[in-house]
C-alpha cells in the first residue's frame, strides 16, 4: 500500500538525528516513517536498517509483519529485536545507513508482558540518542486520545506509553503526527 502523502524533500533537507513520528493504529505511519528514510536514498545512503520489536505470537500479527516486510524493498536490512533496543541501536546506528525503529509502543509491551523495569529500559533508550552515530526514525502509537481503559494493566500500559512518547519527542528534532496518511509537523529540525 502507497502512503497518502509521501514526503518530499523540502520538509526536510535531510535527515535529522532523531525524529519521531507518532500516529494511530493503521494511520499510515510506517509507512510515512520508511518513505521519509527513503527519499533520503538516492542523496547519501545505500539503503537502511528496519529494527523491528514486533513478535509474530499469532497468525494476525505474522500477517502485518508480512505485511511491513512486503512494502520494504530489498535496500531494508531487517534486524528483529523485541526488548534491547537501547543496545542493539549502539551497534547499528551508522552515518551511511539510517535505522527505522518500527516500534516503540510494541517494544513497550514486550518490556511489560516480560516484567522487565520499563523506567530503567527507557533511560536507557533515552541516554543513547545523543550518541548514536547515525539517524535514527522511531515510529510509535499515540494511545491517548481515546477512552480512559478500564483495566489496571491497559491503564499502566497507555501511562507509560504517553510518558515514553513525550521523552523521545523532546528529545527528537523532528517529530511528526500522522493521522489517515496525512502528516502534521510537531516539532521542526533546528
Amino acid at each position: 500500500m502507497v502512503p497518502a502523502f509521501t514526503p518530499k524533500a523540502d520538509l526536510v533537507s535531510e535527515l535529522p538525528p532523531v525524529t519521531l513520528v507518532l500516529g494511530g493504529a493503521r494511520s499510515g505511519k510506517s509507512a510515512w516513517a520508511e518513505a521519509l528514510i527513503e527519499q533520503q536514498f538516492d542523496n547519501v545512503w545505500d539503503g537502511a536498517t528496519y529494527l523491528a520489536t514486533a513478535t509474530a505470537a499469532d497468525a494476525e500479527m505474522t500477517a502485518r509483519i508480512l505485511e511491513h516486510r512486503e512494502r520494504r524493498g530489498l535496500q531494508w536490512h531487517t534486524v528483529e529485536e523485541p526488548l534491547q533496543i537501547a543496545g542493539a541501536l549502539k551497534k547499528l546506528a551508522d552515518p551511511m545507513r539510517p535505522v527505522l525503529v518500527d516500534c516503540l509502543t510494541l517494544w513497550l509491551s514486550n518490556l511489560m508482558l516480560n516484567e522487565q523495569d520499563v523506567t530503567r529500559e527507557l533511560s536507557e533508550l533515552e541516554n543513547q540518542l545523543n550518541d548514536l552515530a547515525g539517524p535514527v526514525v522511531f515510529v510509535s502509537n499515540e494511545v491517548g486520545l481515546s477512552i480512559v481503559p478500564n483495566n489496571a494493566l491497559a491503564r499502566a500500559f497507555r501511562d507509560h506509553a504517553g510518558r515514553l512518547n513525550q521523552q523521545i519527542a523532546a528529545s527528537a528534532d523532528y517529530v511528526v503526527f500522522i493521522t489517515a496518511g496525512l502528516p502534521i509537523t510537531l516539532k521542526s529540525p533546528k
